[in-house]
C-alpha cells in the first residue's frame, strides 16, 4: 500500500539495489530522485548519506543525515551514517555522541557498535571496544569491520592467538582485496 501511495519509494528501492552493488554514484542518483519526489523522506537522506560515506564525501554526508534527523529526530540509522563521517574525519566525540543516541534508539543497530568500538580503541579503552564488538557479533555475525576492531584491541591487549582469529574470521567476510592483503600482513605480523 505504502509503496503505491509514495512514488519515491521505487527510487529507494533501485537505490538500495545500487547501493548492494557498491554503484555508489548511481545509488545518490536514485536517492536523490526520491528526494526530489518526497522532501520529507527521512531514509532517503540517510541512504544517500551512507553513499556519500562509502565515496568518501563527508561533509554531503553529514549534511543529509543532519537533514534525516531533522525530519525525524528519533530515525537511529542516521545517526550511526553520521557517526561514520564524523569518525572518518576524526571528530570522535560528536561520532561518539551519535553512536550513544543511535543505540539508545536503536538497540539492536549492530554497525552502531561497531563504530562506538572504534572510538574506544582510538581512546585505548580496549574493554569497552572489545564489549561493544561482542555486542555487535551477537546483533549481526556477518559485519566484517567488527571482527577487525575486535582485532585490534586483542592486539594491543596481547592476546595474539584471539587477535588472529578475529582476523581470519574479517578476512572470510570481506571482498575487498586491498583489506585482505592488508589483514594477511597482519597476521603475518602477529605471528612472529
Amino acid at each position: 500500500m505504502l509503496g503505491c501511495a509514495n512514488p519515491a519509494l521505487k527510487h529507494l528501492r533501485q537505490g538500495d539495489s545500487y547501493s548492494n552493488q557498491k554503484l555508489w554514484d548511481e545509488a545518490i542518483i536514485e536517492y536523490s530522485k526520491a528526494i526530489e519526489l518526497d522532501p520529507g523522506f527521512a531514509i532517503a537522506y540517510s541512504k544517500r548519506g551512507t553513499a556519500y560515506n562509502m565515496k568518501e564525501l563527508y561533509d554531503l554526508a553529514i549534511a543529509d543525515c543532519n537533514k534525516a534527523i531533522l525530519l525525524d529526530p528519533n530515525y537511529a540509522n542516521a545517526y550511526s551514517v553520521r557517526s561514520h563521517a564524523f569518525l572518518s574525519v576524526g571528530q570522535y566525540e560528536l561520532a561518539f555522541a551519535d553512536c550513544n543516541k543511535a543505540i539508545e534508539l536503536g538497540p539492536n543497530l549492530a554497525i552502531a557498535y561497531v563504530y562506538r568500538a572504534y572510538v574506544y580503541l582510538s581512546q585505548e579503552q580496549y574493554e569497552p571496544a572489545i564489549a561493544d564488538c561482542n555486542k555487535a557479533i551477537l546483533l549481526d555475525p556477518n559485519l566484517a569491520e567488527v571482527y577487525w576492531n575486535r582485532s585490534l584491541a586483542y592486539k594491543a591487549l596481547g592476546e595474539k592467538s584471539k587477535a588472529i582469529a578475529d582476523i581470519e574470521k574479517f578476512i572470510t567476510l570481506t571482498d575487498n582485496p586491498q583489506w585482505i592483503e592488508m589483514a594477511e600482513q597482519e597476521i603475518e605480523e602477529l605471528s612472529r
